[in-house]
C-alpha cells in the first residue's frame, strides 16, 4: 500500500525482537492491511532483495537462514529446511510474531556442482533434499493456514538451469526443474481455494556467488545473454512481488523467466 493510503511510514524497532523492524504509520499504528510474508533463505542475495521488496511495500517479513548472521530489519529464524522439525518450529515462531504466513517465497537452495562421473550419490540427493524436498516441507506447512483462510500466494524460486540445462549441474537442474511440476500440480490441486502457485526462474544474477568468477568467466556468461548483462537481485524481487500482488490474482501455474532472454524457448 502506498503512503497516500496510510500515511508516511517510519521504521521502529520492535521491543521483543531486535532483528525485526516494523513498518508503522505516522500515527504509530501498524498497517492493518500488511501481510505476513516468509522468505526462506532470505539472508543474502536474491532472497534478501525479495525480503526488502516486501518490507518496503509495508508487509511483515520473516526470513529463514541456515548459517551465518541474519540481516537486520526482519524477523529472522535459523532453520535448516532439510529438517521437518526445524521447519515446524520456525513456523510456530513466525506465527507467534506476525501471524499465519499469507505469502511464502521458497528461495532457499544449495549447489554441489560436479560432472556426472564424479558426482557422488550424496552430492545428488543432498541438493534435491534442500532444493526440492525442502520446498515441499515449507509449502506443505504454509498451506495449513492458507487453506483455513481460503487464500494465499506461493512463489518458488527455480532457475534458468532447470529449464535450459547446464553441464556439471545435473543435480541442481533436476531439483529446479522439479519445482515447475510441483508448482503446477499444486496450482491445479488448490486453485479452488484461492491459493496461487507460481515459479520465477532467474538467470545469471549479480550476487556474491557470481562476483567470485574471473572477468573472463563473467564475459563468457554475459555473451550468451541477449540483454548482455547480469540481472540485479532487485529485478528478480520485482517479479516475485508482482506474483504475490492483487494484480496477479488470476495468474497461477506460471513460470516467469527473469534471465535476460538466456533461456527463451525452453
Amino acid at each position: 500500500m502506498s503512503p497516500s493510503h496510510c500515511g508516511a511510514r517510519i521504521l521502529r524497532r520492535a521491543p521483543a525482537a531486535d532483528k525485526f523492524l516494523v513498518y508503522q504509520t505516522a500515527e504509530g499504528k501498524g498497517d492493518p492491511l500488511s501481510r505476513s510474508v516468509l522468505v526462506t533463505g532470505g539472508n543474502r542475495g536474491i532472497g534478501l532483495a525479495i525480503a526488502h521488496a516486501f518490507a518496503e511495500a509495508g508487509d511483515k517479513v520473516a526470513i529463514t537462514y541456515r548459517s551465518g548472521e541474519p540481516p537486520e530489519g526482519f524477523f529472522a529464524v535459523r532453520c535448516d529446511i532439510t529438517d521437518t522439525e526445524q521447519v515446524e518450529q520456525a513456523y510456530k515462531e513466525i506465527e507467534a510474531e506476525q501471524g499465519p504466513v499469507e505469502v511464502l517465497v521458497a528461495n532457499a537452495g544449495v549447489t554441489k556442482d560436479q560432472l556426472l562421473m564424479r558426482m557422488s550419490e550424496e552430492d545428488f540427493t543432498s541438493v534435491l533434499d534442500t532444493n526440492l524436498t525442502g520446498t515441499f516441507r515449507v509449502v506443505k506447512r504454509a498451506n495449513r493456514a492458507m487453506l483455513r483462510a481460503k487464500k494465499g500466494r506461493v512463489v518458488l524460486i527455480s532457475s534458468v538451469v532447470g529449464l535450459y540445462g547446464s553441464a556439471g549441474q545435473a543435480n541442481y537442474a533436476a531439483s529446479k526443474a522439479g519445482l515447475v511440476g510441483f508448482a503446477r500440480s499444486l496450482a491445479r490441486e488448490l486453485g479452488s481455494r484461492n491459493i496461487t502457485f507460481n515459479v520465477v526462474a532467474p538467470g545469471f544474477v549479480d550476487t556474491d556467488m557470481t562476483r567470485v568468477l574471473t572477468e573472463e568467466q563473467r564475459e563468457n556468461i554475459v555473451s550468451a545473454v541477449p540483454l548482455g548483462r547480469y540481472a540485479q537481485p532487485s529485478e528478480i524481487a520485482a517479479a516475485v512481488r508482482f506474483l504475490a500482488s492483487d494484480e496477479a490474482s488470476y495468474i497461477t501455474g506460471a513460470v516467469i523467466p527473469v534471465d535476460g532472454g538466456l533461456g527463451m524457448g525452453h
